[in-house]
């Protein structure tokens, strides 16, 4: 099976090109490949496949299916998607896919829409993804409030299309976070699972962010999750609506647009290499 690895910002993936493999048991092939001593190494695996009929429909390229280190299925992964976006491109994975910037890519989130820029050398370097609008209802994100305690009440809970729980921090690197990370993950209140983010506000539009993603635990960049610290920090009256997020892998620029709702959220895309794993475990 051909591969290639790619990041956005440091959170890295294993992308299929679905157009030319098939994948039976992504699920099982997620924690393989994703394994750092005896797999490929990465946050998890992404498809990158042919768009449902309706996506098609609406415009969309091609679909991205998302899968943890852990095996799990996500809705949504904002640094992935613009990795999709390149592999698309640079690969030109299917006839037409190029043919149209913002390019459109379905997701779990419904068909989002991606404005890429180029290098010198024609290749899709830095990407911009129009998320969509945030979803606030606790019991949409979904969250529990009758089982909220103390702690979780402290976050500022938002969705991407998949579950954030912000807390604002005084220390830039508390100690604490892995194991708080760890635990909210699979706190009571959240049914699906949450993923934590703990946010030093340096300035009024300038953060620095540390993650831990549901599934995979502490990464150096969550894109979905700096979408989520820059529409919490606007709710909290902590930032204003365009931020800088400093995250471990590097910077992400977000957009909490006013006139439509809509989060924009600016990064880079990058290859690593490509290379071939096999589909059956070795003994």
């Amino acid at each position: 099976m051909q591969f290639t690895k790619m990041h956005g910002v440091g959170n890295d993936y294993i992308y299929i090109n679905g157009f030319a493999e098939t994948v039976d048991d992504p699920a099982s092939l997620a924690q393989r490949v994703s394994d750092r001593h005896f797999g490929v190494g990465g946050d998890g695996l992404i498809l990158v496949l042919p768009p449902t009929d309706d996506a098609k429909a609406q415009g969309a390229a091609v679909r991205m299916r998302m899968f943890n280190a852990d095996g799990s299925e996500s809705e949504m992964c904002g640094n992935g998607v613009r990795c999709v976006c390149k592999l698309a491109y640079d690969h030109n994975v299917t006839p037409g896919v190029r043919d149209h910037n913002p390019m459109k890519i379905e997701t779990g989130r419904g068909v989002l829409s991606l404005e890429y820029q180029l290098d010198a050398g024609g290749k899709v370097s830095r990407v911009t993804v129009d998320m969509g609008e945030p979803i606030l209802p606790l019991a949409d994100i979904p969250v529990d409030e009758n089982k909220l305690d103390d702690e979780t009440r402290r976050a500022t809970h938002v969705s991407m299309g998949n579950p954030h729980a912000v807390f604002f921090v005084d220390d830039k690197t508390p100690i604490e976070q892995p194991d708080a990370g760890r635990r909210l993950e699979r706190h009571p209140a959240y049914p699906r699972r949450m993923n934590v983010h703990f946010v030093h506000v340096n300035a009024p539009d300038d953060v620095t962010v540390y993650h831990w993603e549901r599934g995979s635990g502490p990464t150096l960049a969550c894109g979905t999750g700096a979408c989520a610290v820059c529409v919490a920090g606007v709710l909290a009256n902590r930032t204003a609506r365009q931020i800088t997020a400093h995250l471990p892998g590097g910077d992400l620029t977000l957009h909490w647009r006013e006139a439509d709702g809509h989060v924009l959220m600016t990064g880079p895309a990058t290859q690593v290499f490509t290379g071939d794993f096999p589909l059956e475990p070795s003994h």
